[in-house]
């Protein structure tokens, strides 16, 4: 089990721009204090590299990732209401992006076959043109364009699970048939995407799945729709690599959703997913997304990190035995 970071997540905190911003570094504070408790569940830990501005631009337009650069450079400002560059912004962009592109190639190169990025800012709302939702890069879909471009995979699964619809990723490959995006999340909600009639364009349609839930939905809702879903489409895919925008926003203590999912809860989706890689033979990693209550989101990514690790058992690892 591999377990990627970088200091410069903690080094970035939005309040210094907007006081009362949720995005704070105390969600990873809380996370590696909690897994060094636990002595880091024997994962090996591995610093998350910079990424280039050539991998950013395996997703984004030259034109954001300049405007982020120069925002950068003078000092900072809002982007919208909810996204902001300040002084560490950066450099915790860049890590947050390389991190998940050396997590891909890891994986890929078989140095481990599952595998952790502890990483801010989130990314899974960036846009190949737009920086929003607290995200600046869109950390996930430069790792599964990085793997498909540079690193020989030809597909990739990606699952989110952030109580949030991840727009951005699914905005890079709508219209890819080499990308299955799956995700799961609030209905309502920012940023208003993610309709269930939302299946792609063009050669990707039918490889966008969005399945909306309401508020209140629990392990009862949840569950069922991974494993009884998604993990038999993803199965079907084929891909030759899995990737999980890991958020935590749908625990019940989040003060952002409304959704009622306990941290065992994410464990159990993590096995699920692990079976199907297990099955596949193929890796897994998770990039971390949401989850604003830094307490239950250092307990829900740790048990996250578990079930990926081999914690538990994952009832789907082997194929039913023919009747």
């Amino acid at each position: 089990m591999l377990y990627l970071s970088h200091p410069a997540s903690l080094e970035y905190d939005p309040r210094e721009l907007m006081p009362g911003h949720p995005d704070v570094p105390d969600r990873l504070v809380a996370l590696e204090a909690h897994l060094a408790e636990l002595d880091w569940l024997g994962a090996e830990r591995r610093p998350a590299p910079a990424a280039t501005e050539e991998q950013l631009r395996l997703i984004h337009s030259e034109r954001l990732v300049d405007s982020i650069a120069e925002l950068s450079r003078n000092g900072g400002g809002r982007i919208d209401a909810d996204t902001v560059v300040v002084s560490g912004s950066w450099d915790a962009a860049l890590h947050a992006a390389g991190g998940a592109c050396e997590l891909a190639r890891a994986l890929l190169a078989g140095e481990d076959t599952v595998g952790y990025c502890a990483v801010r800012p989130s990314g899974h709302h960036a846009e190949p043109d737009r920086a929003m939702g607290f995200c600046l890069f869109n950390n996930v879909a430069i790792a599964a364009e990085h793997a498909i471009r540079d690193l020989g995979a030809g597909k990739v699964f990606i699952l989110d699970w952030d109580v949030h619809h991840g727009n951005g990723t699914e905005a890079a490959f709508r219209d890819r048939d080499d990308v299955l995006f799956a995700s799961i999340h609030q209905g309502g909600i920012y940023p208003g995407t993610g309709r269930v009639a939302d299946i792609g364009s063009g050669a990707g349609e039918g490889f966008t799945v969005n399945l909306p839930v309401p508020a209140g939905s629990g392990a009862e809702t949840w569950l069922p729709l991974v494993e009884q879903a998604l993990v038999p489409l993803a199965e079907s895919f084929e891909p030759d690599l899995i990737l999980i925008s890991a958020g935590y926003d749908a625990h019940r203590a989040d003060p952002l959703a409304g959704c009622t999912l306990e941290s065992e809860d994410f464990a159990a989706m993590a096995r699920q997913v692990r079976g199907l890689a297990a099955r596949l033979g193929v890796p897994l990693g998770a990039v971390q997304e949401g989850g604003y209550e830094p307490a239950s989101m250092a307990e829900s990514a740790a048990a996250t990190i578990a079930a990926l690790g081999g914690e538990g058992e994952a009832m789907s690892d082997s194929p039913p035995a023919a009747s």
